[in-house]
């Protein structure tokens, strides 16, 4: 039996993922947690062969939790779940371990496809993220602080909100702007947001 942990903060979610699960003959739900924090505690306790993990929690993240898990046991078989599909997104997947990535609309036979593959010890890309990354641009080598300022971009906040938000002068944040607007290889701020939400550099959270 391929003993899995699902971890998934949404009930409904959770409840679906384990139902798909327990109806396959080689395959059984052993735990399950509801942030990224719970996730590393269960991974610790029922040392699952499998993982199906969301990557957008509370508490710790999917990235997070997959990352520490990882860094504990390094053969330590990961499904990413998100509902994100940015290059960005599933960059920052694969960097903290996780072998397989999944956008929440996946089909149910992809999902048991891509268990059993990360099981086995190979990778599971599916096609669109397969052409996500493929069509990866480079990736933005922002600053910390370029974030902050992007950030606030895509919130709307004009040099002098974002100035004041920061606690700098308005000529500084000038000069962040042009350097974000170069960087992401685009010519003024609404397609700098536009970009950094597709790509998935910056997330809205409703």
């Amino acid at each position: 039996m391929i003993r899995i942990l699902i971890a998934e903060d949404h009930l409904i979610a959770r409840v679906g993922v384990g139902t798909i699960v327990n109806a396959q003959p080689d395959m059984t739900v052993v735990a399950e947690a509801t942030n990224g924090q719970q996730a590393v505690a269960k991974y610790r306790e029922h040392r699952p062969d499998v993982v199906v993990m969301d990557m957008r929690m509370p508490v710790m993240s999917g990235i997070e939790a997959a990352s520490a898990i990882r860094a504990d046991f390094s053969n330590a078989r990961i499904v990413a779940l998100s509902t994100y599909s940015g290059d960005e997104d599933i960059h920052r997947a694969f960097l903290a371990g996780v072998r397989a990535y999944l956008t929440k609309d996946v089909l149910h036979d992809e999902l048991i496809r891509a268990i059993r593959a990360v099981h086995s010890g190979q990778k599971y890309v599916p096609a669109a993220v397969a052409a996500a990354l493929a069509a990866q641009l480079p990736r933005p080598d922002l600053s910390p602080r370029e974030l902050e300022v992007l950030n606030r971009i895509v919130q709307g906040l004009s040099n002098r909100e974002i100035g004041y938000a920061l606690g700098i002068a308005e000529d500084t944040v000038k000069n962040h702007v042009k350097n974000i607007l170069s960087k992401l290889g685009v010519g003024d701020r609404t397609q700098a947001a536009t970009a950094a939400i597709q790509r998935g550099i910056i997330h809205i959270h409703s």
